[in-house]
C-alpha cells in the first residue's frame, strides 16, 4: 500500500509557463484615495447602458456566440462586412487568439518594448518567441527597427498606438512606411485600444487602411472610452480568413449577453460618451502641462494616462504616491503609468509629482530642472 504521507512527484508543466508570472492587478485604493492604475473610465455607466445590462437578464441561456447584432452595427458604422468584424472578451483576448492562430514553437512575434504588459505572456503561452524592439528615446515605437527585426521566422508584429504605457502615437506616415517594409504574409496587429482619446491629427487611423493591407487587423475595445472595462468586450476588424482563424482559437461563448447589450447601448449613446472622452482628454492635458511646469520630461500623452519615466527610482516614486492615497501602475525599472481619474485627483496628483521630480537626481532623464 502506498504511504499517503510520502512525497509525490509534482505535476509536469511547461517550464516556460511555470516561470511566467501571472497577471496581477494593482493595489486597492484607500476609501479616501484614488485608483489611477488600470486606465479605467472614471465616470459611472450611463443610465441607458446600465438599463440595457439589467434588461439582459436571460443569463440562464447561452449568449449568441457570434454577437451578430453588435457585429452588424459595427460593420455598418465602419463600412465593412459583418464577417470582417470579430468580437471578443476584451481586445486582449483577441490578441491571444491571433497569436495562437499565427505563431507557434519556432516562430517569432515582434513588438515594441516597453509596451502592453500582456504581450510577452501571450507569446509565451503560444510557444513562440518574443522579439522586443526598444522604444525610441521619446518613448514611441521605433518602426524602422521593428521592420528590420522581421525575419523568416516572424509570423506576427504588434503595433500599439497610443502606446500603453507611454502614451506616444504612431503617425500615419510612419505606419505607411512600416507596412511597405513588412512582408505581406506577416500578420500585423494595430492595437488601437485608446484611439478615441487621440487628439494628434498626425496619428494613424487603422480602419481606412484595411483595404490597402491584406495582412492588417485593427483592434479596438469598449473597455476604455466606453467605460465597459468590467464587462470585457472588444472587437477586431480585418480580413475574414484571419478573423476566422482567431474565431477558431477562441474560448466558445466567452462574450456574455450583458456585455453585448452594453456595447450596443453604448454605440447608441456614443455622442454622450464621447463628450466624457473629451473631458478626460482635457484633464489629461491639464496633468501633462502641470508636469511640464514642474520640470518633468514626459512624452505628450494621447491615451487616458500619462507616463513618468522614473527609471531606477520607479518603485520609490510609486510608493510615495501610494502613501498619499494614489494607486498607480509601476513598471520597474522603466517608469510609472498614471491613469486620468476623477477631477478631484488632479490637484492631489500634481502636489506629489512636484515633490518627486525635485528629489530626482540632477541629470536624470525625466528631470528638466537643474
Amino acid at each position: 500500500m502506498t504511504d499517503p504521507s510520502a512525497p509525490r512527484p509534482g505535476v509536469k508543466l511547461r517550464p516556460e509557463i511555470a516561470a511566467l508570472p501571472p497577471y496581477r492587478q494593482g493595489r486597492a485604493a484607500a476609501p479616501d484615495g484614488y485608483k489611477l492604475s488600470s486606465n479605467e473610465n472614471p465616470f459611472d455607466p450611463l443610465p441607458g447602458v446600465a438599463s440595457a445590462v439589467t434588461a439582459a437578464s436571460d443569463f440562464n441561456r447561452y449568449p449568441d456566440a457570434t454577437a451578430l447584432v453588435l457585429r452588424g452595427k459595427l460593420a455598418e458604422r465602419l463600412g465593412v462586412s459583418v464577417d470582417e468584424v470579430h468580437v471578443g472578451a476584451g481586445s486582449v483576448s483577441i490578441i491571444a487568439q491571433l497569436v495562437l492562430a499565427a505563431a507557434g514553437p519556432g516562430d517569432e512575434v515582434v513588438y515594441s518594448w516597453r509596451s502592453f504588459e500582456a504581450y510577452p505572456g501571450l507569446v509565451t503561452v503560444a510557444g513562440a518567441r518574443s522579439v522586443q524592439v526598444p522604444n525610441r528615446a521619446d518613448h514611441g515605437h521605433d518602426l524602422p527597427a521593428m521592420a528590420a527585426a522581421v525575419t523568416e521566422a516572424t509570423r506576427l508584429v504588434i503595433v500599439c498606438t497610443p502606446n500603453n504605457p507611454t502614451g506616444a502615437i504612431v503617425t500615419a506616415d510612419e505606419f505607411s512606411a512600416f507596412m511597405g517594409e513588412v512582408p505581406s504574409d506577416v500578420l500585423v496587429i494595430l492595437d488601437e485600444a485608446y484611439v478615441e482619446f487621440v487628439g494628434d491629427p498626425r496619428a494613424v487611423n487603422g480602419i481606412p487602411l484595411l483595404g490597402h493591407y491584406p495582412n492588417l487587423v485593427v483592434l479596438r475595445t469598449f473597455s476604455k472610452a466606453y467605460g465597459l472595462a468590467g464587462l470585457r468586450i472588444g472587437y477586431a476588424v480585418g480580413p475574414v480568413a484571419v478573423l476566422d482563424a482567431a474565431r477558431a482559437t477562441a474560448i466558445p461563448l466567452s462574450v456574455t449577453g450583458q456585455a453585448t447589450a452594453a456595447a450596443i447601448a453604448s454605440l447608441d449613446a456614443e455622442d454622450e460618451l464621447l463628450d466624457r472622452v473629451r473631458t478626460i482628454a482635457s484633464r489629461r492635458d491639464e496633468v501633462w502641462r502641470g508636469l511640464n511646469e514642474q520640470g518633468w520630461v514626459v512624452p505628450k500623452p494621447q491615451g487616458n494616462f500619462v507616463w513618468l519615466p522614473t527609471g531606477e527610482h520607479t518603485t520609490a516614486a510609486a510608493d510615495e504616491l501610494f502613501a498619499s492615497g494614489l494607486v498607480v501602475r509601476a513598471f520597474p525599472p522603466d517608469g510609472i503609468r498614471i491613469s486620468i481619474g476623477e477631477h478631484e485627483s488632479v490637484e492631489k496628483l500634481l502636489s506629489i509629482t512636484g515633490k518627486i521630480v525635485q528629489n530626482l537626481p540632477e541629470g536624470h532623464s525625466a528631470r528638466r530642472i537643474a
